[in-house]
């Protein structure tokens, strides 16, 4: 998952930033309200917002952002832990509220959750043609019998087509996805991710859009 941290505290917003790496998500770590709004355009799965930021609060952004029209999940991290400051984080239109100090190994767990969440609301697993298949809560792809193994760039890759069977996705939301802002600078990286795909799971699979960017089937 490609995921925004807005966290003002260096400390923190470091270290959950290289473990959620380690995890194996995509982490854009900004730590201002107007950074953010710069790239909340970008095809972001999650964010992740601390309430108290030197340029605003983050809740009344989550109000912003949801009478905007985002549907997106969002998680408050916040030192408030009144009740009646978690249940303003909640119907500000936030997914979750966790409260510092907290374990990075708890907010993984609720990020796991929130995608179970999503994926709930349709197939987990899906045929994506006559010899593949993917489980997108388990990460796995099979091609028959056999399971492919995909770098954690190719499986955002295909999941992010995936996730948006049958529109086509354009090459710079892929490199936003595959890269983050801090990622390989190369210009023909994502043409490298799809050559790979392709030879590991047939060609047929990912569908060129001349001047426009790639599309699988629904």
């Amino acid at each position: 998952m490609r995921l925004m941290l807005l966290e003002d505290d260096d400390t923190l917003g470091e270290g959950l930033s290289e473990f959620l790496r380690l995890e194996g998500h995509l982490v854009d770590w900004f730590q201002s309200l107007r950074d953010a709004q710069l790239v909340i355009s970008e095809p972001y799965d999650l964010l992740l917002v601390d309430w108290q930021l030197p340029d605003g609060s983050g809740v009344d952004w989550i109000r912003q952002l949801r009478a905007r029209g985002l549907g997106l999940p969002i998680v408050v991290l916040t030192a408030k832990d009144r009740l009646s400051e978690r249940i303003q984080g909640l119907d500000s239109g936030a997914d979750d509220y966790l409260v510092k100090p907290f374990q990075p190994e708890e907010l993984a767990a609720r990020i796991r959750a929130l995608q179970r969440r999503s994926l709930s609301q349709g197939a987990q697993r899906r045929r994506l043609s006559a010899e593949v298949d993917m489980d997108l809560a388990a990460k796995c792809v099979y091609r028959g019998d056999q399971r492919v193994d995909l770098t954690a760039r190719e499986w955002t890759l295909l999941e992010a087509l995936v996730n948006r069977a049958g529109r086509v996705v354009s090459k710079s939301d892929l490199e936003a996805l595959t890269q983050g802002f801090e990622g390989e600078a190369a210009s023909n990286v994502v043409e490298v991710h799809v050559f790979n795909l392709r030879r590991k799971l047939g060609r047929a699979l990912i569908e060129t859009v001349r001047g426009l960017g790639y599309r699988v089937s629904p």
